[in-house]
């Protein structure tokens, strides 16, 4: 069995309408119970106290913005090589989604930095790279609608989204690049040393396996409407020519 298949828009929806359903119940039951342990069942930390409880929305916000961007760049790079209109589609779906979680990731690091840095904004490297991928996905957002025929605005659309990836990366790996800025490295890492407590990183796993289903979700379901909208417009034009 080939993935390509999935290119086909009548199996993409057939399948989708099948694993929706599933998508939703696990992501309002991942969300919930992260979120809720996370905040209610989970202490103060010793030196951010409550504040530190904004990595619930923060982090996982914040891996979704720059692996939204990833996915799309995936997905461009298919509509490129393989002309597959689903996979132009599913990155225009993406694209809304990928940029609210990077809004909820900026205004939540500004509410986690104040109190922490004693300012609401530094131009960190990571904090600049990632501002400069937020104007990467209005831009995207903003090419599509501009552009009418839907070919041109997936082809320009993806080579846009290509530059942009520059700034997916070194969003993720601007603390390893410089070593200066005030970010801090990453909460959930390889190296022990480099983890949250136990007692805020379980919780916090549990969150991000929501946002990625999440994620999933509003991809899944914008996919379809894309397609719909796309069926539509076929079916007028071929009245219009009639």
């Amino acid at each position: 069995m080939s993935i390509w298949q999935y290119a086909n828009p009548k199996k993409f929806m057939a399948t989708s309408a099948w694993a929706l359903p599933w998508a939703v119940g696990l992501t309002v039951v991942c969300l919930v119970v992260g979120l809720v342990w996370g905040f209610f069942f989970t202490p103060d930390d010793y030196k951010q106290g409550s504040t530190v409880k904004i990595i619930y929305l923060h982090v996982p916000s914040a891996m979704m913005a720059i692996n939204a961007w990833v996915m799309m760049l995936v997905a461009s790079l298919i509509w490129i090589i393989r002309r597959h209109h689903v996979s132009a589609l599913a990155a225009k779906a993406a694209a809304p989604v990928g940029l609210t979680f990077t809004l909820i990731a900026l205004v939540t690091g500004a509410l986690w930095g104040q109190p922490m840095w004693g300012t609401w904004w530094a131009w960190d490297p990571r904090l600049t790279s990632f501002l400069i991928l937020t104007l990467f996905y209005f831009g995207y957002i903003a090419l599509w609608s501009a552009i009418e025929n839907p070919d041109t605005a997936a082809d320009l659309t993806s080579i846009l989204c290509l530059v942009g990836s520059v700034f997916a990366l070194l969003s993720r790996y601007a603390v390893n690049f410089w070593n200066q800025g005030l970010h801090q490295g990453a909460s959930l890492s390889l190296d022990k040393q480099e983890n949250v407590s136990d007692v805020f990183w379980l919780p916090l796993l549990v969150c991000i396996a929501g946002f990625v289903l999440l994620f999933l979700t509003m991809v899944l379901m914008r996919t379809r409407t894309e397609i719909r909208s796309r069926r539509l417009q076929a079916l007028l034009a071929r009245e219009r020519v009639a």
